[in-house]
């Protein structure tokens, strides 16, 4: 026997459409915002624009809603030109940070709201609204005021009443940088939920590494107006495209290596290179915390990776590991219950997996979100 579903949980909102940025260019006097950005979004397909503070990506988000206009470039949804349409056009529903919600009407009449706009029908709106807040888990809070209400029901409220217009595109900016940790991530799992369920094509704007690389079909990761790299998740972590990528996106450790016939060679260790094209010479190599095994009980040991023990931190199942290795301090990140035996000034040795790594130079090291 099958347990009985609402319309809004048994079909699609409606069906995806394919969104395309052609050459956006934006300009705020001598400052370029974007730099010719291309991006094609599938239908139904979440990506993140990820990236630090001044990269563009919100710029990006604000173009597509029509908030801006584009100084050089094209927009289609659909297949359809909204390069120059209105944002009251272009059938977005859009989450900002701020909730924005009208502290003067109940839960079910914010989400209601544009529908009263658009001059639905009373009954149609109401059943709407109803249907989208079971969608996002608060049928119970219906007819509270925002102030009755938690933060974290807040953006689902907000999220409930962008989906209620039944938009052709979701636009999502920064949408959980306001809550705390924990909410922050049940969150974002019930976003990605109810967007799967929705079928709706979405962009994600963000600055958090995690929430982009658990929530996206695809994250691209954007610096001075341009995306450096728009891939899965596991290829941008484990496989970036660039220096930038790899040290904005995770941990990375930076080595000092000889770069010889594809190779590098780190403190006698010889790891190969993503980029067999890197000419020979000094170079940097970006290698990830969890490539770094460590070994105790050797403090007599010499060789190129030994060192002590200076921090660990716990972080739940894994624990990040500092160690001094003279000249530089190493992160490396193991299971925590491989910790135990690793006490603050104990001495160790050091092993790098040898997976494909990236090498830069140290003038091209990320800028802080």
């Amino acid at each position: 026997m099958t347990s009985p579903v609402t319309d809004a949980q048994a079909a699609p909102t409606r069906a995806g459409v394919r969104v395309r940025l052609d050459g956006l260019r934006r300009r705020y006097g001598a400052v370029t915002a974007l730099d010719g950005v291309d991006l094609t979004i599938e239908p139904g397909e979440l990506v993140a624009l990820l990236g630090p503070s001044g990269c563009g990506k919100t710029t990006t988000l604000r173009l597509l809603a029509g908030l801006e206009d584009a100084d050089e470039g094209r927009i289609t949804v659909g297949g359809r030109d909204i390069t120059r349409l209105p944002a009251s056009k272009r059938d977005m529903g859009m989450v900002f940070q701020a909730y924005s919600l009208f502290p003067h009407m109940t839960v079910r009449e914010n989400v209601a709201f544009g529908l009263r706009l658009r001059r639905a029908p009373r009954a149609g709106r109401d059943r709407r609204a109803l249907e989208m807040l079971e969608l996002v888990g608060l049928t119970q809070q219906a007819d509270r005021y925002a102030h009755q209400i938690s933060g974290g029901q807040q953006q689902r409220v907000a999220l409930a009443r962008a989906l209620a217009i039944q938009p052709t595109v979701l636009l999502l900016d920064e949408p959980l940088s306001a809550l705390d940790a924990k909410v922050r991530a049940q969150l974002r799992d019930q976003i990605r939920r109810i967007q799967l369920e929705v079928g709706i094509t979405t962009l994600f704007v963000t600055h958090d590494q995690e929430e982009a690389l658990a929530i996206a079909d695809r994250v691209g990761v954007m610096k001075e107006g341009r995306i450096e790299q728009l891939g899965p998740p596991t290829e941008v972590y484990s496989r970036p495209a660039t220096p930038f990528v790899a040290e904005f996106v995770g941990l990375t450790n930076r080595l000092a290596g000889e770069v010889r016939g594809g190779q590098v060679t780190v403190r006698g260790m010889t790891l190969p290179l993503v980029d067999q094209a890197v000419p020979d010479g000094p170079a940097i190599a970006l290698v990830r915390p969890e490539a770094v095994t460590l070994a105790s009980g050797v403090a007599g040991a010499g060789g190129a990776l030994a060192g002590s023990v200076i921090g660990v931190t716990f972080l739940g199942a894994t624990s990040r590991v500092s160690v001094d290795l003279g000249d530089t301090t190493v992160l490396a990140q193991l299971p925590t219950s491989e910790v135990g035996s690793l006490p603050p000034g104990g001495h160790v040795t050091l092993a790098i997996r040898p997976d494909p790594v990236l090498v830069a130079q140290d003038s091209q090291a990320v800028p802080e979100a």
